[in-house]
């Protein structure tokens, strides 16, 4: 495959970097889009995000306004983190983050943002990186000057369109997950929230209750079980036990690849702290309340992260991914660095559970949803493996399309 090497100033309309400070906290506006809204896999992900008032937008986009195509990577701290702005997106660039609006005349987008993923551009990443005392990072001033070789256009196309229909089969799956997970907490808040339940038409409300209907913890359902504290002395860097953290609990998303590594389970370790499939998680530190599902094998779960434990799992996820829950548990929440949930008063929050015959008639209905959304999360992950696999041969030469 032929290429030509350009200068990276040569392939880009333009190159801007965030602002050098943090705006004021927000309940909602813009995005504000920081490194933590960069997967490794190279998707923005909205779960946990920082917003900036719409009044203090302008403040924060005077050096760019991202739009839709342009291409947003980290400089500092965690680099080779790499997404592109999808259309409609309003907001504006996070401390220690960048973009390039690509000139599509010699380097097509999506390419480009493919080609930051190739061992070459890694390689380029690698020995321009400036080891600092608490972080490393790249200098914005000389990223015009790194190198770059890109095939011609028509080839570029080619590999961009190879690799997209892996990445539009993830956004199709990511699409129905979210929609999978409306229905359930639809069907959640309708009957156990609005009480407008099979036959509620029938059935008397009683001091804010329907009558059948009794109050009781949490804990009497449903056990919060905490994580286990490892010793990172203990982790290798190929071993076959994965350490779920804190950091691998997304909002409604379980990241199960950002992950330390053991060779051996340790014997003080409790048993409910290996995690199987379809176990619920819980976060206990920092963004409290946030609630995803595990899929895959070989994770053990660390401290500062709960399972829920229950005969009623379908009831319980929806129950804490509600949000009168996660305000619940915000509320309970403490600390004067960053907030800590105790998962012994978590479980005695007092909720109104319906009579047995109308939890399992939900848990028939929810259960199929959740086990569609474990099926697609994990067909996501082979098709990022496969992708992953396809794309050094891609842009190496080694496959030609």
């Amino acid at each position: 495959m032929k290429k030509q090497k350009y200068k990276m100033q040569e392939i880009y309309e333009g190159l801007y970097d965030g602002p050098h400070a943090t705006p004021p906290v927000s309940n909602s506006g813009a995005v504000f889009l920081g490194i933590s809204n960069i997967t490794p896999d190279g998707h923005i992900d909205y779960s946990d995000i920082r917003y900036i008032n719409e009044i203090d937008l302008p403040k924060w986009t005077k050096r760019v306004t991202p739009k839709g195509g342009d291409i947003v990577f980290s400089y500092e701290a965690t680099l080779n983190l790499y997404a592109i702005i999808p259309e409609g997106f309003w907001g504006c660039l996070g401390r220690r983050m960048a973009l390039i609006r690509p000139d599509e005349s010699k380097a097509l987008g999506k390419y480009l943002y493919y080609y930051f993923y190739s061992d070459e551009w890694r390689a380029t990443i690698a020995e321009n990186t400036i080891a600092g005392s608490t972080v490393d990072r790249i200098p914005i001033a000389k990223f015009p000057e790194f190198p770059i070789t890109l095939p011609d256009l028509s080839v570029q196309k080619k590999i961009a369109d190879a690799l997209s229909v892996y990445d539009d089969l993830i956004e199709n799956n990511q699409k129905q997950i979210k929609l999978l997970e409306e229905a359930a907490q639809r069907l959640y808040k309708e009957w156990f929230v609005n009480f407008r339940f099979p036959g509620y038409e029938n059935v008397e409300i009683i001091d804010g209750m329907p009558e059948g209907w009794h109050k009781d913890a949490v804990d009497s359902r449903i056990s919060l079980l905490s994580g286990y504290a490892f010793k990172s002395s203990e982790f290798v860097e190929n071993g076959q036990y994965k350490i779920v953290t804190i950091k691998n609990v997304k909002d409604g998303d379980f990241d199960g690849n950002n992950v330390s590594l053991m060779d051996e389970i340790p014997s003080k370790m409790p048993k409910h702290c290996i995690l199987t499939e379809k176990d619920i998680l819980l976060s206990l530190t920092g963004n409290v309340g946030r609630v995803c599902l595990v899929y895959g094998d070989k994770y053990l779960l660390n401290q500062r992260v709960a399972k829920l434990k229950s005969d009623i799992p379908g009831f319980a996820y929806c129950l804490f991914r509600s949000k009168d829950m996660f305000d619940e548990m915000n509320n309970l929440a403490n600390g004067a660095a960053q907030q800590n949930l105790s998962p012994i008063r978590t479980g005695k929050i007092e909720i109104c559970f319906p009579p047995e015959d109308l939890i399992q008639r939900f848990e028939i209905m929810v259960r199929p949803i959740i086990d569609q959304v474990i099926e697609l999360n994990k067909m996501n992950v082979l098709l990022t493996e496969a992708r992953d696999r396809l794309l050094p041969k891609l842009m190496s030469g080694e496959i030609e399309l």
